[in-house]
């Protein structure tokens, strides 16, 4: 048997088509989505039938996995009202604000969600739908999010919309520790009731394409990966992509009244405590084309010169940052002289700003008793030879780097394989690859002078 495995990411849609049993990949196929903060979401279909053309139809089970946090909101009919906001949208953080302030403040939302809302929050983009655009506010029947939407829209829309608890504990109107929607968070922040997705169960096949395929729940992209991996208990993961993230796999459910971690499910059953940052692999490109190089020639660049870059410091809030929750922020460069001014340092500020910025979300799992021994270092930055080299100086830990994968789209194939199974657990698919190991002295001078940076600038504005 095969089956296919969707990652529907902010950049792109990935196909993997794998056998069921051992997970070995016998296909794949991209296709990208268009840049910006917000997405029609019939572009991700079209990409999806562009990449899973000669694929999908292949398979005898298919599983989504997709960015988390997205709005997508349909009417009556089942057509979708406006774009999509995108996790990375900022717009909604005064929403945010206040939606914290009226329920209770960070305490109640994390006992109840788990998570204090940030503007990448579904809930907090309701409550900006509601006050900017009160006539799709009025229209929304339903809301979803990008893999909910994907997954019926494979069904042909025949079946209620269903999604995982993974995936459904980013919106902010879910209890992880629960495993329940709490709709009248949605109501308070819409405006109106609004359907949301039947919630289904982790190996459950949902539905079925109008070919008989048969589709299971989906889930998040962070919970896919982390089901890629076959992540275990306290493992910790840093996946630098369009976005940052560092979690784990743990047994009880989280509840952070800082707000820097989100207490988020997994797609096992188990729970998934989160810390995210919107500025990550973006930190490398952008600097790297300041220089007029590409990512090899950043990774030279920042290889030749000496740890700390003479000096230099970048925070690298370029887009606004939600860990830690600085929606307004911008970036800063610090400690410039006439003779530390070069590309090697520029590159080397950079590539250890965004390792700082990681190692500061960390820091926050640890602060929720999650204390990584080792970092597995995942997402397309992970390639870079001076990312894995700087790592484990800026973390203080080993860091091992898996065989490179699509992991999230992995992980969706595996869900795929559990629900044709019917099992208790999922498949075990081995690692198809060897794993590369860094170690390094620890460099505290670094985090030392990107924490100083970090804390001068608090109520800074761009």
């Amino acid at each position: 048997m095969l089956v296919a495995g969707v990652d529907s990411s902010t950049q792109s849609t990935k196909v993997l088509l794998c056998r069921a049993d051992d997970g070995a990949v016998v296909g794949q196929a991209a296709a990208p989505h268009p840049d910006g903060t917000e997405c029609d979401p019939e572009l991700w279909w079209q990409a999806l039938a562009q990449a899973g053309d000669g694929l999908l139809g292949r398979a005898d089970a298919i599983g989504v996995a997709a960015q988390q946090h997205g709005m997508v909101v349909v009417d009556e009919a089942g057509q979708v009202i406006r774009p999509a906001l995108l996790w990375n949208d900022v717009r909604s953080a005064p929403q945010a604000a206040a939606l914290i302030a009226e329920m209770g403040g960070p305490g109640h939302w994390a006992r109840l969600t788990g998570s204090v809302p940030t503007a990448s929050f579904t809930v907090t983009k309701l409550r900006w739908l509601a006050e900017h655009e009160p006539d799709h506010a009025a229209r929304t029947a339903r809301v979803m999010l990008p893999h909910d939407w994907l997954t019926w829209r494979l069904a042909d829309r025949a079946d209620e919309p269903a999604t995982d608890r993974g995936d459904a504990s980013g919106t902010g109107y879910f209890s992880p520790a629960t495993g329940h929607w709490l709709p009248e968070l949605a109501e308070a922040a819409l405006g109106k009731p609004a359907g949301l997705p039947r919630l289904a169960g982790p190996a459950e096949i949902v539905a079925r394409t109008p070919a008989g395929t048969a589709l299971s729940a989906g889930t998040g992209d962070n919970m896919g990966a982390a089901l890629g991996l076959g992540l275990g208990l306290g493992e910790v993961v840093v996946s630098i992509g369009t976005s940052g993230t560092a979690y784990a796999v743990a047994a009880s459910p989280c509840a952070d009244e800082s707000g820097a971690v989100a207490g988020f499910a997994d797609a096992t059953g188990r729970f998934l405590p989160l810390v995210a940052t919107i500025n990550a692999a973006r930190v490398l490109t952008v600097t790297a084309r300041m220089l007029g190089t590409d990512a090899g020639g950043l990774s030279r660049l920042a290889l030749a010169a000496p740890p700390g870059a003479q000096g230099l410091t970048l925070l690298p809030y370029l887009d606004g940052e939600r860990s830690p929750n600085r929606p307004d922020a911008s970036g800063v460069l610090r400690g410039l002289t006439s003779t530390n001014t070069t590309p090697e340092n520029l590159a080397r500020a950079a590539v250890e700003a965004l390792l700082c910025s990681l190692a500061d979300a960390i820091g926050n799992l640890a602060d929720c008793g999650i204390t990584a021994q080792r970092v597995i270092l995942i997402g397309g930055a992970a390639r870079s030879e001076a990312v894995r080299r700087i790592a484990p100086a800026i973390f203080g830990v080993p860091v091992t780097v898996p065989p490179p994968a699509e992991y999230v789209a992995l992980g969706a194939a595996r869900q795929a394989a559990w629900a044709l199974s019917r099992a208790e657990s999922p498949p075990q698919w081995p690692l198809a690859g060897t794993s590369a190991e860094y170690t390094a002295e620890p460099d505290p001078l670094v985090r030392k002078r990107y924490a100083a940076l970090r804390d001068a600038t608090v109520g800074w504005r761009a």
